[in-house]
């Protein structure tokens, strides 16, 4: 069965080559993705090799906290870090405790035979539902076991999860441990083939990231606050986080009518896609508004861009009110809980599938679900006009972020048992 896959992924990657070598998001490391992984890219050690993969920035955020709690209680083991993304790879060399970090290889054999050879992983970790069939087997036949953590799997998708997985043969059969967000995921996981005794509830790591934010001050404050004007009496700051296409149009219209009743305030938008911020620009200029660009240097513009990567977890500690974007067109939602921990009130539209854990535990804890940008302008003028119970219900919704956690625990311990004893076959 596994060949139908083959010939399917070696025809779609011919095809798609030009956009794989173009891409804004991938155009870096094709040595790796063509699996060709430098010579002693990872020195022999006397402990295991544990490889984690997270897909982009947001997921390599969410292994940050199993990787460092797995490397501390396991010292001698060699931690190997991969991703998709340019963004991923910005946030990997961030990480402290890696001993080598690359990009994954496309999903054809001969490529991730190359990154086996090269890593040589005792165990193989990849975050959220990043299932790629050839590594899945390639890793097995090795002889590493395989885990999921933060499991999930779209409900609109599962007919076709069994479909192509009738078809290919299920690479969940080789999933040594599947941890999933909740009971809901794990029933999602047994509908489409997986081993009801290899699937473990653990919750999301992203609950105890979301935790060290409300416990720390990020570095390099001051710096982003100079670039985006914030200080002094810049006036209240609207930060709208990892917005998507669509949704601009929708928040400057809302901008523009708030600027009639507080004309100080200023509105910072991080684009989900950096390459999408000149687009955003000449769409606020076409309404009138001057704008800049934090890679630029930014002043007292009202509009603000924040096209660089990394930074807006910072951002979001600068902010008097945020808005979080992926949720008023259909992509799910982005992370409402990083602006939560950093003390803030967030606002956010109804599409929120990708976080349905997360909605009913900050839902009117300093955070709101708004159906329309009518309802969005509604809420927020009422909200800036009160700028001291603005800060208190930003307080309340950090309470409630650190009050979330437990995850990170669960899955390191399953992966060190499976490091120990030999893992689950």
């Amino acid at each position: 069965m596994f060949w139908i896959y083959r010939v399917a992924a070696t025809l779609g990657f011919v095809l798609l080559l030009p956009v794989l070598l173009f891409h804004p998001k991938l155009r870096c490391g094709y040595r790796y993705r063509f699996g060709f992984y430098p010579r002693n890219w990872l020195p022999a050690g006397p402990g295991p090799v544990i490889w984690f993969h997270g897909a982009s920035a947001g997921d390599v955020l969410s292994l940050q906290p199993v990787l460092e709690q797995v490397k501390s209680r396991r010292s001698e083991a060699a931690i190997v870090l991969t991703t998709v993304t340019g963004s991923g790879m910005i946030v990997a060399e961030r990480i402290q405790g890696v001993a080598a970090r690359g990009y994954l290889p496309y999903d054809l054999p001969l490529f991730v035979r190359g990154a086996i050879r090269a890593i040589r992983p005792s165990l193989l970790v990849l975050e959220y539902a990043e299932v790629w069939p050839a590594l899945i087997r390639e890793a097995r036949r090795f002889g590493a076991q395989v885990v999921i953590i933060n499991g999930r799997f779209h409900e609109k998708a599962l007919r076709r999860y069994r479909w192509l997985y009738r078809l290919i043969g299920n690479p969940l059969h080789e999933v040594s441990l599947l941890c999933v967000r909740d009971e809901r995921e794990a029933g999602h996981a047994r509908e489409i083939g997986a081993d009801p005794g290899r699937i473990r509830v653990t919750g999301n790591t992203k609950f105890d990231a979301a935790r060290r934010l409300s416990e720390e001050r990020p570095a390099g404050l001051a710096d982003i606050a100079r670039a985006l004007g914030v200080g002094g009496d810049s006036g209240p700051i609207w930060l709208a986080g990892s917005t998507h296409e669509g949704e601009e149009a929708l928040l400057l219209a809302v901008f523009l009518a708030l600027r009639q009743e507080f004309p100080t305030l200023r509105l910072v938008i991080a684009p989900r896609y950096v390459e999408r911020a000149m687009a955003i620009s000449a769409l606020a200029q076409a309404r009138g508004f001057s704008t800049a660009l934090r890679s630029r240097g930014a002043g007292a513009e009202p509009v603000v861009l924040l096209d660089t990567i990394g930074e807006l977890r910072a951002a979001y500690h600068l902010a008097s009110i945020v808005f979080v974007g992926g949720s008023f067109v259909p992509r799910g939602g982005q992370n409402i809980l990083e602006p939560a921990a950093c003390g803030k009130v967030v606002l956010f539209g109804p599409s929120m599938a990708n976080f349905r854990d997360v909605v009913p535990v900050l839902s009117g804890q300093g955070c709101w679900m708004v159906q329309t940008p009518a309802e969005l302008q509604q809420k927020m003028s009422s909200l800036l006009g009160r700028p001291e119970e603005l800060r208190a219900l930003g307080e309340r919704a950090r309470r409630a972020a650190s009050s979330l956690g437990g995850a990170t625990q669960a899955c390191a311990q399953a992966i060190l048992e499976l490091a120990q004893q030999g893992g689950v076959t």
